[in-house]
């Protein structure tokens, strides 16, 4: 089963909802039988690469909030990520735009490191101190720390069409699938759940998509069905079929 999660590193429910989809996904008795794959989704697309600016102030421009109701916001996400292990910092955070790092994930997952540097870009973002925001380097630190190679991820950054149509693409089906926002899980593109919702809303969405799977249909070679259902041979906990002369 194939698990899809959209996101955005500058989406602090997405720090959330993916640990607590992780809790669920712990204690699901198929875990090993479910691909886990992150997707892209930009919350500001087309922001200025430096078009930077506190936390505290975007809200209060872009959602006309007070000072004291934006504080509040990030004081109950500060909770709620503690709430599930996490460490957030309510205070100095900065917010820009997300296209590069969206881009280095996706280059990240053609190394098979794309969790890795996932979890370092939430946690750089949400727990410490140093921007993640218009800092080529910071990325390229991150990306290192990683696993990647730091020549390769530079050439990435410093090529704004490499993995930009990846990037863009998966925007595209997200808004297909019709996500109106981040975090969204869609399991085995039959089932979808929106926002970061308690682990045991995942744990039923991932018992349902499990259960609902078709079975497979058997397919007889046409050897007849002497040995076993389908007529091939087939090894099994009493030992193999050996064809008899």
């Amino acid at each position: 089963m194939r698990v899809e999660i959209w996101s955005d590193i500058a989406c602090p429910w997405c720090y959330v909802g993916k640990a607590r989809f992780e809790k669920a996904l712990g204690g699901f008795p198929h875990r090993d039988d479910v691909e886990v794959v992150h997707r892209s989704f930009e919350l500001d697309p087309g922001r200025a690469k430096d078009d930077i600016q506190p936390v505290l102030t975007m809200l209060t421009k872009k959602y006309g909030m007070s000072q004291a109701q934006a504080e509040a916001g990030e004081d109950n996400l500060g909770a709620q990520a503690a709430a599930e292990g996490l460490p957030y910092r309510t205070r100095g955070r900065d917010h820009g735009g997300t296209f590069d790092m969206h881009r280095l994930l996706h280059f990240a997952r053609a190394r098979g490191r794309q969790v890795e540097l996932l979890d370092l870009l939430y946690k750089a973002n949400f727990a410490e101190e140093r921007s993640v925001f218009g800092d080529d380097e910071r990325l390229l630190e991150l990306a290192t720390a990683a696993g990647l190679d730091t020549d390769a991820a530079r050439a990435v950054l410093a090529d704004p069409d490499a993995y930009a149509a990846e990037v863009r693409e998966d925007q595209r089906e997200a808004a297909e699938l019709g996500a109106r926002g981040v975090p969204f899980f869609v399991l085995d593109r039959k089932y979808g759940v929106s926002g970061a919702q308690p682990a045991e809303v995942f744990t039923q969405a991932l018992t349902q998509a499990w259960g609902d799977r078709p079975p497979l249909k058997p397919i007889d070679g046409g050897s007849g069905a002497a040995d076993n259902q389908d007529g091939g041979e087939v090894c099994g906990p009493d030992g193999c079929a050996v064809p008899q002369s």
